[in-house]
This record gives C-alpha cells, sequence and structure tokens, in this order.
C-alpha cells in the first residue's frame, strides 16, 4: 500500500465548493449527479449510456436482472449516504503489499471514502472538533492536529452487523477525521471505511495524508 502519487480532484478547478481537497492514487469517484439524477435529466441519459454496454454484454436475462437490481441497490445505498450529508464518495482498491510482498492468495484491499457536512453550534473550531468525537459513542485512537487550514481530530470506530441481519458478519473499520469550516457553523467529516482492519495503521495514514492537503480556500488562487 505505498501512494507516491496525490491526484487532484476536480474540485480544484471549482470556484463554487465549500472544500477543497487531493486525494492518493487507487481512489475512484462515484458520479453522484449521474447516478442519483432524475430520470429524465440530461445526467441520467448519460448513465444509462454508460451502463447500456455492460447490459448489452451480459450472458443472459438473468444476469441483465441481476445487475440492474445491483445497480438500483447501490443507487438506495448512496441516496441514504447524501441524505446524511454526504457529497463526495469514492472507492478505494489498492494491492496489499506492505512489506515489498504481495502474496498469490492475496485479495485486492477495498474501501469508501466519504465527504459529509454537518451543521453544528457556532463555537471555535477547536471546540467543535473535539465535540464531535467525545458526543459520540465507540471513538477510539482519538487524536487532535493543528494544521494550515486549521484544526482537526482524527478518530476511529469499529462496527458489526447485527446477527440476523443478513449483511457480512466482519469487523467495518472507520476511520474518521472531523474538520470545523472556518465559518464556524459546520463541520466537514471525511470517513474512511474499509473491512481490512490488519490495515489500520495504513488506512489511518492514507486519511491524514488527505486531510493535509484540505483547504477551506480555492488553493490554487481565484484565477486558476
Amino acid at each position: 500500500m505505498n501512494f507516491p502519487a496525490i491526484i487532484l480532484h476536480e474540485s480544484v478547478e471549482d470556484p463554487e465548493a465549500d472544500l477543497w481537497f487531493a486525494e492518493p492514487a487507487g481512489f475512484v469517484t462515484l458520479p453522484l449527479n449521474a447516478l442519483l439524477a432524475e430520470p429524465d435529466s440530461t445526467d441520467a441519459e448519460r448513465m444509462r449510456a454508460a451502463v447500456a454496454p455492460l447490459l448489452d454484454a451480459a450472458p443472459g436475462e438473468m444476469v441483465r436482472q441481476q445487475l440492474v437490481a445491483q445497480l438500483a441497490s447501490g443507487q438506495q445505498m448512496l441516496a441514504t449516504l447524501c441524505g446524511f450529508g454526504t457529497v463526495h464518495c469514492s472507492i478505494g482498491l489498492h494491492r496489499d503489499d506492505v512489506g515489498g510482498q504481495v502474496s498469490s492468495s492475496a485479495q485486492p484491499l477495498l474501501s469508501l471514502f466519504t465527504i459529509s457536512w454537518r451543521d453544528t453550534n457556532v463555537a471555535p473550531r477547536a471546540v467543535t472538533a473535539a465535540r464531535a468525537v467525545t458526543a459520540g459513542e465507540g471513538h477510539t485512537d482519538i487524536a487532535f492536529h493543528e494544521l494550515p487550514y486549521g484544526p482537526a481530530v482524527l478518530s476511529e470506530t469499529t462496527h458489526r452487523a447485527a446477527a440476523g441481519s443478513g449483511l457480512p458478519q466482519q469487523p467495518l473499520l472507520q476511520i474518521h477525521a472531523h474538520l470545523p469550516h472556518p465559518d464556524c457553523k459546520r463541520l466537514a467529516v471525511l470517513t474512511l471505511s474499509t473491512t481490512a482492519t490488519a490495515r489500520r495503521e495504513e488506512y489511518r495514514a492514507i486519511l491524514r495524508q488527505v486531510v493535509e492537503t484540505v483547504r477551506f480556500e480555492k488553493p490554487l488562487g481565484a484565477d486558476s
């Protein structure tokens, strides 16, 4: 899991963005606007055009219907995330090459990176960041950082699906970064989720790497 390159997200060119950031190689951004577009919109038509070759390549109608069902399920999950303030979502796929060796039986490491906004009471930014983890349950490995754009608090939570839920019973590790906005009225929450709990330190380093690139003012200048 070596990450020599940083990829600038397209938000770096968006003058209307509330937050700018970069993420390491290996992450693919999910097009939320297209995936959750209104049925008759231009984005929805582009989505249908992009998915059509995949459906056409299905070996039979049953497989085709399964693909459609999986896409609909994914859209439902993304809609739920967006309902809780998520504005960015990307999937990470990396080789398990810690120590410089890759086993022939090693599975690719999957992760989900999200950015969400939460409204907060007006308070000093350091206080808001601290409250974000002390008010919730189960936060561990809490660390306060003073970064160029202001304070940030990193923490971890681990979840397991309830028995009988039909969901995988693997523990889900979530590493969070809580970044209060300079207006002191909202909080950006960056979360990296994975079932690869054995790679806790590596994933925490990835999130810290992303957090250090965050800016609340356009990083390349107003005219870039």
